[in-house]
């Protein structure tokens, strides 16, 4: 028998979930943890009662865009019989806004809807400062040195000035280029994070719902591949990611003006992937998520709402698989501003609730009766990731107005004008009918009728003298309801200021020329300059701002710098882009063709402006204009050949002044004047040694 092998013992991942349930109801049992629970569910009936309006009319507008009716207007349309016939106004002025939107705000996939720019006046670093300073002493000591006379009070001035004004171009200069790769960075960020989707998805949602979410910086561990080792490898990172929030998932404080004044609730559908892909993630509670996981397909993990099947429906999807699946469990994501002295009874340390008496922002998961997650707001401001706005915002409320709402009456008139359009020219097409069927023999069939038919008519008991049948053309409606049709269909380009001729229809009057069309299209891009301006100062600038800061906190960064402005360009691009090209175009043909303004801009200033022109172009701009690393050297090698042309220039001079002219025997030279005392021929005049004439010949 075998001696000294020591048995290792595995533990059943039965054993193991039984230890994680029972760590996971230890802590759930605690009363702090259950008022967390409750203090969840308290906000979250409140906010849910308070939505149930707003959610009737999401419904409606969803359904609007959609071209249905709602279920109510539907059985009466039926009750009444005749056409249902939907005239989808709606979508079409919803297409058409969001495609306006789309190509303002993010142009031809080049261009972006923001930018960061330096400040006036950037920072001057304390150690710049005091480079300065001692720059300064070490020239007064030189110009002492040298015997010179000690400067004035106010020459000195003079001379600290000069110094300070060539650091600040130099501080400047240095600005401008770390902000440019800043915002390549941020771009890069954006792109990898999701945003163009999900903004693209938002836009969507802005011209159909009362209001758009979107959500973001959200910090996710993702799974990768990248190339190591000359080998494709996956690998996990952190990285920010962007989103758009269902309107129907976001609920708030019903006293709430802004999305920031009070607690705001997501109510998120999740599978038991995702709830997976949180475990080991900090801040959530692995032992709590593993019982969640345990007790997936329970009914106590879902947060039935009366929406969730008109929605489902109105979107297509089959209603049973998609609210009663047990793929799906709900959880509940508060954002709130709790008491201290609560969150110390919750189990939070005193280091991070230094004063009980004050609010503190908090984030805090809540599936069932469980709690997954209850941590500090990340952020150090205490704001929330969503940013919202509205097609038309309304001031001291939360949400507003979309195309959907803009034109629901004028969507209305239309459809009940094409109803009755469609039954007044189902009934006036053809004639109709009237029989006395006391005159019909047995058996005749009154619905049988075609041409050359012959009818059998019986003689009247009574002495009827009427004719058996008879026919009557009923009258049409049509011109009336047609205009009824027209009138409301251009009161919705007034509703929602998206004219028809935004979507290519043939418009009459002025924009029958290319001038006129060019102002009706100017004129109209008024309005949706406000939209693009709710867009810009409550989505756009805010989520790029929080998205730098993230990167000066956790970012390690050297070019990123703390003293820029965020500027969103969406409302200002719509009025300046084409006008700012045609300006930026006609100063350069100014500086092409003059060479006194060639002199004055310089190369350098000359290639500034050739790569900004180039910065609409689709090439790569380095391999069309070089940077100003490669355009230096090339100035440093002109000057150097210009140099060497010069020198060159002085040694033939001084090669002719000597006499040693090129084309002298031992010269080294074939070309050039020869000399004096050579003629044509190629003889001499003189002797070898040059001092007896020798007789000419005969004709010189």
């Amino acid at each position: 028998m075998a001696t000294g092998i020591a048995l290792i013992p595995v533990a059943r991942a039965s054993d193991l979930e039984a230890e994680s349930r029972k760590r996971s109801d230890a802590m759930q049992n605690q009363p702090v943890i259950q008022g967390l629970a409750a203090h969840v569910r308290t906000r979250w009936d409140s906010s849910r009662t308070a939505k149930r309006d707003l959610e009737e009319r999401m419904l409606q507008c969803l359904r609007q865009r959609n071209g249905e009716y709602d279920p109510d207007k539907l059985q009466e349309i039926k009750d009444q019989g005749g056409s249902d016939i939907y005239i989808n106004l709606t979508s079409v002025k919803c297409r058409a806004a969001t495609s306006w939107l789309r190509d303002t705000l993010l142009g031809s996939g080049s261009d972006k809807p923001w930018s960061i720019t330096g400040t006036p006046n950037p920072e001057m670093p304390p150690e710049i400062m005091q480079e300065l300073q001692a720059r300064l002493a070490n020239e007064l000591a030189i110009h002492l040195q040298q015997g010179g006379m000690q400067p004035s009070p106010s020459e000195l001035r003079t001379m600290a000035v000069q110094m300070k004004d060539e650091a600040e171009r130099e501080m400047r200069e240095m600005s401008a280029d770390r902000v440019a790769r800043m915002e390549r960075k941020m771009e890069d960020q954006l792109h990898e994070g999701g945003w163009h989707k999900a903004f693209n998805e938002f836009l969507d949602d802005i011209v159909t719902f009362p209001y758009a979410v979107l959500k973001g910086p959200i910090k996710r561990k993702r799974k990768t591949l990248k190339w190591q080792n000359n080998e494709l490898v996956p690998v996990e990172e952190i990285r920010n990611e962007w989103e758009r929030v269902d309107p129907f998932m976001l609920y708030w404080a019903p006293w709430s003006w802004e999305l920031g004044d009070g607690y705001v609730i997501e109510r998120h559908r999740m599978t038991a992937d995702d709830l997976q892909a949180l475990i080991d993630v900090p801040g959530y509670n692995n032992d709590a998520i593993r019982t969640v996981l345990n007790d997936f397909s329970t009914s106590g993990m879902k947060e039935w709402l009366w929406t969730d099947a008109s929605k489902a429906e109105a979107e297509g999807k089959y209603v049973t698989e998609a609210i009663i699946s047990g793929d799906l469990i709900d959880a509940l994501q508060l954002w709130d501003s709790v008491k201290g002295s609560l969150l110390l009874e919750w189990g939070l340390t005193e280091k991070e609730i230094p004063d009980p008496a004050l609010n503190y922002p908090c984030e805090v998961w809540l599936i069932g009766n469980t709690v997954i997650r209850a941590v500090l707001n990340y952020d150090p401001l205490g704001r929330k990731p969503y940013y919202v706005t509205s097609y038309e915002n309304l001031p001291g409320s939360v949400d507003g107005k979309g195309v959907t709402d803009l034109c629901r009456d004028a969507q209305a008139m239309v459809n009940a004008s094409g109803r009755a359009l469609a039954n007044n020219m189902g009934i006036s097409s053809g004639p109709q009918v009237g029989i006395n069927i006391s005159r019909l023999p047995s058996g005749e069939d009154i619905t049988d009728m075609h041409p050359w038919k012959i009818w059998q008519f019986s003689s009247s008991d009574y002495g009827d003298n009427s004719p058996p049948i008879t026919f009557f053309q009923p009258q049409s409606n049509a011109n009336e309801l047609m205009a009824v049709f027209e009138k409301f269909s251009a009161r919705a380009d007034e509703d929602t200021m998206i004219p028809r001729y935004m979507t290519g229809e043939n418009t009459p009057g002025a924009g029958r020329t290319s001038s006129g069309l060019s102002m009706l299209i100017s004129n109209a891009g008024k309005g949706i300059k406000q939209v693009i301006s709710n867009i810009d100062k409550n989505v756009i600038t805010p989520a790029i701002e929080r998205l730098y800061q993230d990167n000066l906190r956790y970012s390690k960064d050297p070019d990123l710098i703390g003293d820029v402005n965020v500027v969103a360009t969406g409302a200002s691009s719509l009025v300046i882009k084409e006008a700012e090209a045609v300006r930026r175009n006609e100063f350069l043909q100014v500086v092409l063709n003059s060479p006194v303004a060639q002199q004055i801009v310089g190369m350098d200033g000359t290639a500034e402006l050739l790569r900004d022109q180039a910065k609409h172009l689709s090439g790569n701009i380095d391999r069309i204009v070089p940077d100003r690393q490669q355009l230096s050297v090339v100035q440093q090698q002109q000057q150097t050949i210009a140099q060497l042309q010069e020198q060159l220039a002085a040694i033939m001079g001084e090669l002719q002044n000597s006499g040693m002219a090129p084309g002298m025997p031992g010269g080294g030279m074939t070309s050039g004047p020869a000399p004096k005392n050579m003629l044509p021929d190629g003889s001499q005049v003189g002797g070898r040694e040059g001092n007896m004439m020798s007789p000419r010949p005969n004709g010189i």
